[in-house]
């Protein structure tokens, strides 16, 4: 078995230039290097990471956190950028929303420099490693990371320790439509539930059958037959209509590439997904639409 090299303050980098990606070991570096850099902050004067992918935090498991960080304190310094106004995390998310919860009005840092592209680089990261990440928030995650680097999902699977058939199954949960998404985050369906929805292209009927596994509790193998009896009716569509859904998925599958963004083609409409205004901004700027300051 190969042994995993260490990014001993060689930068991210380095981290990526390993062969199996490890976090912890990354982040277990900068604090042992700046042993005598550890400052107390103000934790008022820290925000969240903006390019912090996770969208809910598990309430009960923070609690916990909390109950040993008031016992025990913070074993491990958080990582922060300074900004104009405070700090900026870059990473130890949880720990400091535990710390919070304790009741802490300081907590110990290391200020480290690191650019916007690092940030969110090491944000993804410090997330797709963590267990308690909810499957939609952890598919962005993956996804953004194989852009930013350029992987095929083989390669990702390789250098994070995954499956090749669990990173397609877990980017298949993007195609969902956004109710559905929902119940995931929430965790009122589960990831399997979730993949067997993602195979069905209709998106009407995954929004159908995922309410109808929450009020009917059905079973990961009750919802796979009826995906199954949804697959059969869309293999007898005309051949004609058939051929016009599969240029539309076509045109879908470009303008995503292209674009970056969720996309869905119908009948007379195209619809593109996106997170906020950064993102439209973004968007507008690969579609070369300008708008003149006011």
């Amino acid at each position: 078995m190969e042994t995993k090299k260490k990014a001993l303050g060689k930068g991210l980098e380095q981290l990526f230039s390993n062969s199996v990606i490890d976090f912890d070991d990354f982040e277990k570096d900068i604090v042992e290097e700046n042993e005598g850099n550890v400052v107390e902050i103000n934790i008022d004067d820290i925000r969240s990471n903006p390019y912090q992918p996770r969208k809910t935090f598990d309430t009960e498991s923070l609690n916990e956190l909390a109950k040993s960080i008031a016992e025990y304190g913070i074993v491990q310094p958080v990582i922060v950028k300074k900004s104009i106004k405070g700090y900026e995390l870059v990473a130890g998310e949880r720990r400091t929303k535990a710390a919070k919860i304790a009741g802490l009005k300081k907590i110990p840092a290391i200020i480290k420099d690191f650019d916007d592209q690092e940030m969110m680089e090491i944000a993804l990261i410090e997330n797709i490693q963590r267990e308690d990440l909810n499957p939609i928030d952890e598919a962005t995650s993956i996804s953004n990371i194989i852009k930013l680097r350029g992987y095929t999902q083989e390669e990702f699977a390789s250098k994070f320790g995954k499956s090749r058939t669990y990173v397609t199954n877990i980017l298949g949960l993007l195609k969902l439509p956004d109710e559905v998404k929902k119940l995931v985050e929430k965790r009122n369906l589960s990831m399997s539930h979730a993949r067997v929805l993602s195979k069905i292209e209709d998106e009407d009927k995954v929004v159908e059958l995922a309410k109808k596994v929450i009020t009917d509790n059905l079973s990961v193998h009750d919802l796979e037959k009826m995906s199954q009896e949804e697959r059969q009716v869309t293999k007898n569509i005309s051949p004609k209509k058939k051929s016009i859904d599969t240029k539309y998925r076509m045109y879908e599958n470009i303008l995503m590439d292209k674009l970056n963004q969720k996309v869905r083609v119908n009948k007379n409409k195209v619809e593109i997904y996106f997170g906020g205004i950064d993102e439209l901004e973004e968007l507008l700027e690969k579609m070369n639409i300008k708008f003149e300051d006011e």
